[in-house]
């Protein structure tokens, strides 16, 4: 329990700075589903940020990883292993930024935003930050120093958020009030025939400062690369990089096929903006998956090798599904509140809120699985593992999309993830197995998901006001929580973990 508590306390910092960044973040939806009055406009939005969500996979070549992996070996010295990883991504990220600016106006052209290069060269720039940031924050991250990667977090978020008010607030009263001072310098760079561009400086300018404050920890020398130790890293590292790709198919692709397998372009982009905007209505989810995952990585491989190491990840586990079932139903309790959050042109998707929170989870209990062949160097089954939800991935929204839109998209990624976790489970009990209670993990899931489908039921049957409602799924709340902790039995097992 001890190590869990420490796991726990890392994850309340990393998770303190992902929310208070994620939730002024996520002010930003409110405020963009309302300037884009036309969900296409937020869709274009959306479907840029799932090529750089895809394109970061390629930039980082799954090295933060590997930089956990060969710095928690004894044998090789920390410095030599930063600084080899460094040199590589320097290298390697300037030749994809130059091949993507150069060929920008071509990619533009195929992606169907002819005359819009600048898109994809603001986007090449953001990779290319991004992934330079990543090793110095995964240094942050081994080296346990949450509060500076947090600080440093909440600034780029900051940034990014002061950036679009500007943008979408002062620069418009400024550019059409003649009177202001600088009304004719400021009304040249507003271009309110393409306000979606302003999304993708905000991103960029914030993305250049955090990697000015990182500064700091770029401490690597181009004497300490190692072609042998490099030529280990990327053997660990690339099917990672399968992994990873295979991963963002599943977790990008479907914003992309919703606008190529839906044949009127006008609907498709609507789709799009709907769905990119509901999806951030599972925001809770995902900051604590991230927040999580920043911190039970490179936990989990310190815990690796220790005697009470497999009860410590079943421990974790549990705890991680327990907060999830919470958080599921808290959100879905609470839609009629959750959903001011966006524009009313996007609210006509909130069906699919309750579905995108469990694929979200399902996704972090995958997460939890995929220990077992990272820190044994199987990695190659992590691509195998990715590749099957890619699949699954392509094929569902094939068939699912022409027929049912977004909605197709969301039961897919839903049935990805599941997939994908279910697997991961049955291959790593063969190969590192681990007492992880998986009928008492199925039952916490399924309490939240019945208590939900009870407020419905009684809400559908009873038609309640909305404070009537609130107060009702309050009750439903408090007795989730009642039942899981007396169906867990959590005084017995903490008395016997402490004994």
């Amino acid at each position: 329990m001890k190590a869990v508590k420490k796991l726990a306390g890392q994850s309340v910092v990393y998770g303190l700075s992902s929310i208070i960044g994620r939730f002024l973040n996520y002010l930003l939806v409110p405020l963009h589903t309302n300037i884009f009055s036309q969900p296409g406009q937020y869709g274009v939005v959306t479907e840029i940020y799932a090529y750089i969500s895809f394109f970061i996979i390629l930039y980082t070549y799954g090295m933060e990883t590997a930089f956990f992996r060969f710095s928690q070996n004894q044998e090789n010295d920390g410095k030599k292993v930063f600084s080899t990883i460094m040199s590589a991504l320097i290298a390697s990220t300037s030749v994809f930024t130059f091949i993507l600016i150069y060929f920008s106006s071509d990619i533009s052209s195929i992606i169907r935003y002819d005359g819009h290069s600048e898109y994809i060269i603001i986007m090449a720039l953001v990779i290319a930050f991004d992934a330079l940031s990543s090793m110095p924050f995964a240094k942050l991250r081994q080296e346990s120093r949450a509060k500076r990667f947090a600080l440093i977090k909440v600034l780029n978020i900051s940034v990014n958020i002061l950036l679009n008010l500007f943008f979408f607030l002062v620069l418009p009263y400024w550019a059409t009030h003649s009177n202001l001072p600088m009304h004719d310098t400021v009304s040249k760079i507003y271009w309110p025939q393409n306000l979606v561009i302003y999304v993708f400086i905000a991103n960029l300018i914030a993305s250049i400062t955090t990697l000015l404050f990182l500064l700091p920890e770029f401490r690597f020398s181009f004497r300490h690369f190692s072609t042998p130790l490099l030529r280990q890293i990327l053997i660990y590292s690339l099917p990672l990089l399968i992994a990873g790709f295979a991963g963002m198919i599943n977790e990008t692709l479907d914003r992309v096929m919703i606008k190529f397998l839906i044949p009127d372009p006008v609907i498709a982009m609507n789709e799009l903006g709907i769905y990119g905007a509901c999806y951030k209505l599972s925001i809770l989810m995902t900051l604590f998956v991230q927040a999580y995952r920043y911190a039970a990585e490179p936990f989990f491989f310190s815990m690796y090798g220790k005697d009470d190491a497999a009860k410590t990840y079943s421990v974790v586990m549990k705890y991680f599904v327990l907060t999830c079932s919470l958080i599921f139903l808290l959100v879905m309790l609470y839609i009629d509140i959750f959903k001011y959050f966006i524009g009313p042109s996007y609210r006509s998707g909130l069906h699919i809120v309750p579905v995108l929170l469990l694929a979200n989870m399902f996704l972090g209990i995958f997460f939890n699985l995929s220990i077992w062949y990272k820190l044994t160097g199987k990695t190659i089954y992590g691509a195998y593992l990715a590749i099957a939800g890619a699949v699954i991935t392509l094929v569902g929204n094939y068939y699912l999309i022409p027929v049912f839109g977004y909605s197709g998209a969301a039961w897919t990624t839903l049935g990805c993830y599941g997939a994908m976790m279910i697997l991961s489970y049955i291959l790593g009990q063969t190969k590192f197995p681990i007492h992880y209670q998986p009928a008492k993990l199925l039952a916490f899931i399924l309490i939240s998901v019945g208590m939900y489908l009870l407020s419905v039921f009684l809400d559908q049957t009873f038609s309640f006001g909305f404070a009537t409602r609130m107060l009702i799924n309050t009750m439903i709340l408090l007795t989730f929580v009642a039942l899981v902790y007396k169906f867990d039995h959590l005084k017995e097992i903490r008395i016997e973990n402490e004994s």
